[in-house]
């Protein structure tokens, strides 16, 4: 099988062939010592979500900065994390179908602490009727405080189903968790502090209450119920990132090198990364990402191998055929899961590949 050149350490970053996504190594030691040093100052325990970036090394300096534990978002990640000596593992997904939990069983075996969620009784049925008799699952109630996505949707639900997990052969009750609607804390806080009034009148302990997600991760102080906070791509940051306020472009570790293959008109180029290099996720922009020495240029469109670039809003030079440009993804999470390593370096020089381990691992 025939693979891409490796880049190597030392090399140039314009030296390399493309398209190619790039880390910048003190961007990313930024990022991860802004958010640890806010959570510890706020006494909240931070659990990353790998999906950015699906490579161990980056969740061991994670870890080494302060985070407890990992999320994941699928049994396959967690089983690579697991085999990377990580032990204390949340998986967000409802888990459902004989062979995933076979594979949860064994995977709860293999490690101190893992941890689920569930929302129905039917996935905790399915839960209960695996892992009756054997090593206990912890399980959390998963809960829609706004974001429309999973979760049940009131207190109330949230203590039947707490009840209803403390009662299942196997399970352990383990606490509430959502992902939330950005900048609406107030109403998580509303959600959360209700069902844990109501869990303790009946006597039930909720030992984790897990909010998340990185567009308003620096209001997560004012969810006071919260014991933990999840976040992922705060360690990439990406141009959506930076709209929602939470970082500017400059924190955005993550680039897209990308070469100019074509210029058919003064006002348009043609790069060699499309889909399946920028991915087509809009997030609510018309556009798929920002060219960074031309911020003026647009990408209004991609095919699976060609990205086209309107440039007629650019003054003075515009990039050439065999120039090399460094693209902010809308969608850094997308990006990590197209290719096989990615390619770290430190003021455009090449400092380390990583495979991207858990990559394509959405089972």
């Amino acid at each position: 099988m025939t693979t891409p050149p490796r880049p190597q350490i030392g090399q140039p970053i314009l030296s390399l062939s493309t398209p190619l996504p790039l880390i910048d190594e003190d961007r990313l030691a930024a990022n991860i010592a802004r958010v640890q040093t806010y959570l510890d100052s706020h006494g909240l325990a931070f659990r990353p979500h790998i999906k950015t970036h699906k490579i161990p090394a980056i969740a061991k300096a994670q870890e080494a900065a302060g985070a407890r534990g990992i999320n994941c978002q699928k049994i396959t990640e967690a089983e690579v994390f697991a085999d990377a000596g990580f032990d204390d593992i949340l998986i967000t997904f409802n888990i459902l179908g004989p062979e995933k939990l076979d594979r949860l069983k064994v995977l709860n075996e293999r490690i101190a602490s893992l941890k689920v969620v569930a929302d129905s009784t039917v996935t905790v049925a399915g839960l209960s009727a695996r892992f009756a008799g054997a090593k206990p699952l912890i399980v959390l109630v998963e809960c829609d405080t706004g974001a429309g996505r999973c979760g049940v949707q009131d207190p109330a639900a949230a203590v039947f189903l707490a009840q209803a997990i403390a009662a299942a052969d196997g399970l352990t009750f383990g606490g509430l968790l959502t992902y939330p609607k950005a900048h609406d804390e107030a109403a998580v806080e509303a959600f959360f502090s209700s069902a844990i009034a109501s869990l303790k009148a009946l006597g039930i302990p909720c030992p984790i209450v897990s909010h998340g997600g990185t567009p308003s991760l620096f209001s997560a102080h004012h969810v006071p119920s919260a014991t933990e906070h999840r976040a992922g791509t705060y360690v990439y940051n990406d141009r959506a990132m930076a709209r929602s306020g939470h970082c500017t472009l400059d924190d955005c570790a993550m680039q897209v090198l990308a070469t100019v293959v074509a210029r058919p008109t003064p006002d348009r180029a043609v790069l060699d990364a499309g889909s399946k290099a920028l991915t087509s996720d809009l997030l609510g922009f018309s556009d798929y990402g920002v060219i960074v020495d031309y911020p003026d240029a647009v990408i209004t469109g991609l095919s699976e191998e060609h990205g086209v670039v309107d440039l007629s809003r650019v003054t003075g030079a515009r990039p050439e055929i065999g120039d090399k440009v460094l693209i902010v993804p809308n969608h850094t999470c997308v990006v990590s899961n197209l290719f096989d390593v990615m390619t770290f370096h430190r003021e455009g020089v090449v400092t380390r590949v990583e495979d991207v381990a858990a990559r394509g691992l959405v089972w």
